[in-house]
Formats: C-alpha cells, structure tokens, sequence
C-alpha cells in the first residue's frame, strides 16, 4: 500500500462508516422497491457519479500529505459522495412520503461539499504557485549546474558558495543589503533513530518543500550537510531577514508531518539564525553564520537545562 495512502485510512474508515449509517438507516426504516420500479437511468448518473467521487477521493489521498489543504478537499469530495450515495440509495429504497429528512439527507452535503472543495482548491492552486515560483527560481540559477543534493531538490553548499562569491561583490558594487539565513533541524537524529534513515529523507524532504512555499521568488534555498539549510536573501535587511527566520521556524513547527507506518505525529522544531553581510567574503559570512547558530544551539540547552 502506497505509504501516503497509508496515512490517511482513518479518513477512509470514518467515510465508509457513515456510507454504511445510511444504507442501514435506509433499509430499516424503508422498504425494497421492486426491480421494474428501479430508474436504470437515475442508478447509472447517481450512482457512477458517486463512484467517480470516490476515485477522485483515493487519487488525492494517494499524493498528498496530512494538513489542512488535504483535509478541505476530503472534507468536500466526502460531502459530495454522500449526497450522491444518498440519492443512489432512494432509488431503491422507498421511505414514506410524508418523511422530508430523507430530502435533507440528499441535498444538504452537496452544496457544503462544492464550498469546501473550492476553498481547498484554491488553498492548493496557492501551493502550487509558491513550489512552482521556486522551481522556476532554482531552474534559473542551475540550469548550467549540475551541483545539486542527492536527497533533496536543492543546491548543494559549493554552489552556495559559488553564489555567495558573485552575489557579495554585486551587492556591495549596488550599496544593496544582502543576508544569509540558516536553518538547523533541532535533534533531527532522533528521527533517524527511530524511524530509519529512508523515512528522515522523506521528513527533509517535506521540510524543503515547506520551506520553498515561505520563501520569496528570489531567494536561494540550498541544503548546506544533514539536517542544515542555508537561504541566500539578497536586497535583504538584517531585521526583515530575522522576520523571515521566524516565520520559517513557525511553518516547520506547525508542518503535518507523520510516519509512513504508523501515522503518528512527527514533531519538528528549528532553530534559525540570519546575519546580513558586512564587508565579508563568501567563507567569512558562512562562518559568522555557523557562530551565529552555535551560539543559538548553546543558549538553545541552557534555557532547556
């Protein structure tokens, strides 16, 4: 079973769940209606409809991770198969007509489900604007590269490096701010211990693309080694480059990262630091940044101890 499909069958049984609610709750309080009386044309459009509902539903599900875009369009699709399943139902079952619940039943998730599955789509199409907007970015810096991390969609520190070396000179020639920002994965090994190497690669993973849908269009992301990433912020001051930094912290804190086998929450935390280039060369930024972050991973135990 695909291990992102595998995340998500809690969602899957509380929807078969309440399927099976109504067809007993159908069948209980209502009666069989003879083949003859069955509107083969009505089964066909409500109950294929309903069932194209599902398979939209298990190829959402299949690629993509917990959160809460995914939960909007599971939400709505839900909705919109029950209000189909429901009406597929009545078509062979007859329920007294004086009862208008029945009514309610077919017609009141529709519309939640369409309002629902917009706001998700919409949520998406955002998502999509922000990975692609990066893609385009690093499609620009690498294209004549081929210094890129092996588990990750990113540069690696030489060609940070190598962008830094020409991005410094520039900047200084402009009178232009530019800012390096580091972000450390805290206590990252514990994932690995725990839940094998294969699974942390997929962690950083989720983390990059997190990280790409916080960031602006000109910015650089790259993987500096392990759990390290480096953001390149040119026209950047030390102040917004320190908002930035908390902002990423925040988004990896709040990131919906779960086990591929078990599902349970994988709790991540950052520590971020930024300094804005003075009169430095690549290498003496790149060590004021990792003095700068041995600093913060000191204070780090000691508010801890």
């Amino acid at each position: 079973m695909n291990s992102m499909f595998y995340l998500h069958r809690l969602k899957w049984a509380g929807l078969l769940l309440v399927a099976n609610a109504g067809l007993l709750l159908y069948l209980s309080l209502g009666d069989l209606k003879t083949m003859p009386s069955w509107s083969w044309t009505d089964i066909a459009g409500e109950g294929g409809s309903a069932a194209l509902v599902l398979v939209w539903l298990g190829l959402m599900l299949k690629g993509r991770p917990a959160g809460r875009v995914t939960n909007l369009l599971f939400i709505g699709l839900a909705c919109l198969f029950l209000s189909l399943w429901m009406d597929t139902l009545d078509e062979f079952v007859a329920l007294p007509e004086a009862w208008v619940w029945d009514h309610w039943l077919e017609s009141a998730p529709m519309p939640v489900g369409f309002v629902l599955l917009t706001i998700g789509i919409y949520h998406w199409h955002r998502e999509q604007l922000a990975i692609n907007a990066q893609m385009v970015n690093r499609e620009r810096h690498f294209r004549e590269h081929r210094q890129f991390d092996k588990v990750t969609p990113l540069a690696d520190a030489d060609y940070l490096r190598s962008q830094l070396a020409a991005a410094l000179p520039e900047a200084q020639a402009n009178q232009q701010p530019l800012s390096l920002l580091v972000l450390d994965l805290d206590e990252f090994h514990l994932v690995n211990a725990r839940y094998g190497h294969a699974e942390g690669d997929r962690v950083l993973q989720l983390v990059c693309q997190q990280m790409m849908m916080n960031l602006r269009r000109h910015d650089l992301l790259c993987r500096l080694a392990g759990d390290r990433f480096a953001v390149l912020l040119p026209n950047t001051l030390e102040a917004q480059a320190h908002t930035l930094a908390l902002e990423l912290t925040q988004s990896i804190a709040h990131l919906a990262c779960k086990s591929s086998l078990q599902g349970e929450r994988i709790q991540l935390r950052a520590t971020t630091v930024a300094v804005m280039a003075r009169q430095d060369d690549a290498e003496s930024l790149l060590a004021r940044s990792n003095l700068a972050m041995a600093r913060a991973k000191q204070a780090l135990e000691l508010k801890r101890a």
